[in-house]
């Protein structure tokens, strides 16, 4: 297993851009904000070709006995016992505070392999920081400034000094990283609290997420991989997505950007509606936009078993009205909090996922394009017929057909959803959206002039003169 090392320390101490330099990557949301980050999130980075498991975790706060800050502590106390190494991250800038001196009493009561990273050192005289904080008491101190870069040299040979030494064979982490990419990536998406992080805890088993009963606790987009009947998945819990005219938080809006980001890199979403509210504007948007990603889409029906039967059936009817347009989305009433319907939820993943691998022959797919054109002809536009030869398949995820004619540029865009309908009834493409695209046949004579011989230029003069002479005796006749 790959060694697990973990960002701890106050809030707004830069543990989130320590977290994104070292991954690579710009996973974790970042914003001047105390408290950004709430759940734990995973990354992987490498040490100098030594591969390392990086948690991100909340700010721990010392006053505040908040219901959310209680549940973002319970998020760092599960980091900190799957973590081997411990980076504890302090701010040059604000100095030693008494939260500090809190969290490093704390960690020191652990006994866990700790690293002391003094962060924001630009403008500062390194023997001053560092005496300001020796009163901590650890012997190594690194001196950084995640934004910049500064000091990772340093910090990249603490690292290794302090990671417990590699296990061998290291094919075994190798076969964790091939697993993890060929997991199947299901964004939860959804308005602010229906529920997507009860879900995910329930989905995985454990309190992953933090779950309070208020709009907008989860505020970045948080990859949870977990393995299920020897499948694996890869969870992506998401901010709930207001109507823009009611973001007006600056963290709010980026949160909605990282959601709209991980929406267009998931292969399955799964849309969460609150069942006492149904189907509403913004629940539509968000499915568009999943569409347009070309995401195959699920849509729960969350705290389904809160309905009375009247109720139930009231909402069932409001779905298929709004939903008329696609009927091939599958629908699933769940109660995350109860797991009523959530194995099942599973079940469509992965159908879904399935229809958007998209593995179909050529053949098959030209055979369905002839037998749609007899049955339904395309427009003649000008008078002048449009044909459709032959069809391939041009990608998966989502399921993409080439088809190959002429003039396929006329073909109107009702027909174009004539044909995505016959392939995807044709071929039970559950729950995914269709991609067709049109590839023209070239004219071979376009842009070529016909030369003539010495006898056609003799012929042409002599039919151009004949029409002048007629043209001049009509003319003299009136």
């Amino acid at each position: 297993m790959l060694p697990a090392v973990a960002l701890v320390g106050r809030p707004n101490v830069g543990k989130s851009t320590l977290f994104n330099r070292l991954t690579g990557a710009r996973d974790a949301l970042v914003a001047n904000f105390p408290g950004l980050t709430r759940d734990r999130k995973y990354g992987r980075a490498m040490i100098d070709e030594r591969p390392v498991m990086l948690i991100d975790t909340g700010g721990l706060l010392g006053a505040d006995d908040s219901p959310v800050n209680s549940l973002m502590q319970g998020q760092v106390e599960q980091a900190l016992i799957e973590s081997d190494l411990v980076l504890f991250l302090v701010d040059a800038t604000d100095g030693l505070l008494p939260d500090d001196e809190r969290i490093a009493r704390d960690l020191r009561r652990r006994g866990l392999p700790l690293l002391l990273v003094i962060n924001k050192i630009d403008g500062r005289v390194p023997e001053q920081v560092a005496a300001d904080f020796a009163r901590l008491g650890f012997p190594i101190q690194v001196q950084i400034t995640a934004t910049h870069g500064r000091g990772f040299a340093s910090l990249t040979r603490a690292l290794l000094e302090a990671l417990p030494p590699p296990a061998a064979p290291l094919s075994d982490d190798e076969a964790t990283a091939a697993a993890r990419l060929d997991a199947i990536r299901v964004a939860i998406i959804g308005r602010p609290n229906v529920g997507k992080s009860t879900l995910v805890n329930r989905l995985v088993g454990e309190e992953r997420q933090v779950v309070y009963d208020e709009p907008g606790t989860t505020r970045d987009s948080v990859e949870v991989p977990f393995n299920r009947d020897q499948q694996d998945y890869l969870l992506i819990d998401t901010a709930g997505v207001r109507r823009r005219g009611k973001v007006n938080d600056m963290v709010e809006k980026f949160s909605v950007v990282k959601t709209l980001q991980a929406l267009s890199s998931a292969q399955v979403a799964v849309l969460v509606i609150d069942a006492s509210e149904g189907l509403v504007d913004q629940d539509l948007h968000l499915l568009s936009f999943a569409m347009d990603a070309g995401t195959g889409l699920i849509i729960a029906v969350n705290k389904w078993d809160g309905l009375d039967a009247a109720r139930k059936q009231q909402t069932k009817t409001l779905l298929e009205r709004k939903l008329a347009f696609a009927p091939w989305l599958p629908q699933r009433t769940i109660s995350a909090l109860h797991g009523t319907g959530v194995g099942h939820l599973l079940e469509d993943v992965r159908k879904v996922h399935k229809a958007g691998a998209f593995d179909v022959a050529t053949s098959v797919l030209t055979q369905i394009l002839i037998e749609a054109v007899h049955q339904h002809q395309p427009p003649s536009p000008r008078g002048r017929m449009i044909k459709l030869r032959f069809a391939h398949p041009a990608g998966s995820h989502p399921p993409t057909i080439r088809i190959h004619g002429n003039q396929t540029q006329q073909l109107p865009a009702s027909y174009v959803r004539y044909l995505e309908n016959v392939y995807r009834d044709t071929l039970k493409l559950i729950g995914t959206p269709v991609k067709i695209e049109f590839a023209r046949s070239n004219n071979p004579y376009a842009g070529r002039k016909n030369e003539l011989t010495p006898r056609q230029e003799k012929r042409r003069e002599k039919m151009i003169k004949s029409s002048r002479e007629a043209r001049t005796r009509r003319q003299r006749k009136r």
